[in-house]
């Protein structure tokens, strides 16, 4: 199953300031590459904690665009998305999963939204193999993770990630803000997941970076 991780970010690898501003750090010509991303997969994928920030529909919106909308994915292990959010209000519109360790909440099974329940890990985290298994069985085989750093970094500490779409902004917003990939426990260098950079893009005065796994 093919994965791709896709990083909106500052210079420094920051999605947002400590205040979780972060509309907009890239610039329109880079999000619309983003929306040309989505649809050439069959799912676009967040945690919940950027659904809940961000309200956000993945949808591709594009001028004359007419194809398939990629289905949407939630990580939400307790469920905490509500009926009012985007998601769950269009979910009859665009396909709209989400994947909790707990039991699917009739609230959400009501408005459309399919309640995946996977089994947990660590701090009752969705397992991602069998995220992946789940998703497969819904015909969602080609997957866009858009985040947020939380969820970029269990992706890659599982070494689910195949490629990667990388949009930098000439901004820096330091230490304090939050990154674009949490921790990943990293015993040593040699550990740290690794890419090989196939292309480079100007967008405007963003830059694009596309990798593959090594």
């Amino acid at each position: 199953m093919p994965v791709t991780l896709k990083l909106a970010t500052s210079l420094d690898g920051r999605i947002a300031t400590a205040s979780g501003e972060s509309r907009w750090i890239t610039g329109g010509a880079a999000r619309e590459a983003v929306h040309r991303l989505r649809a050439e997969h069959d799912a676009v994928v967040v945690g919940v904690e950027t659904a809940l920030a961000d309200d956000p529909e993945l949808t591709v919106r594009l001028v004359g665009y007419a194809g398939l909308q990629p289905a949407r994915v939630v990580l939400d292990s307790r469920q905490r998305l509500t009926p009012d959010c985007k998601l769950v209000r269009t979910a009859r519109q665009t396909p709209t999963y989400l994947v909790a360790t707990t039991s699917p909440d009739p609230a959400l099974v009501a408005a459309g939204v399919r309640v995946l329940q996977v089994p947990a890990v660590g701090e009752d985290r969705p397992e991602l193999k069998a995220v992946l298994q789940a998703l497969a069985a819904e015909g969602l085989v080609r997957l866009f993770v858009e985040g947020g750093g939380r969820v970029a970094a269990s992706f890659l500490r599982c070494g689910l990630v195949d490629a990667l779409e990388w949009f930098r902004a000439p901004t820096v917003i330091g230490g304090e803000g939050r990154p674009g990939v949490g921790a990943l426990a990293l015993a040593g260098l040699a550990d740290a997941p690794k890419f090989r950079r196939t292309e480079v893009r100007e967008l405007g005065e963003d830059l694009w970076e596309r990798y593959e796994r090594t």
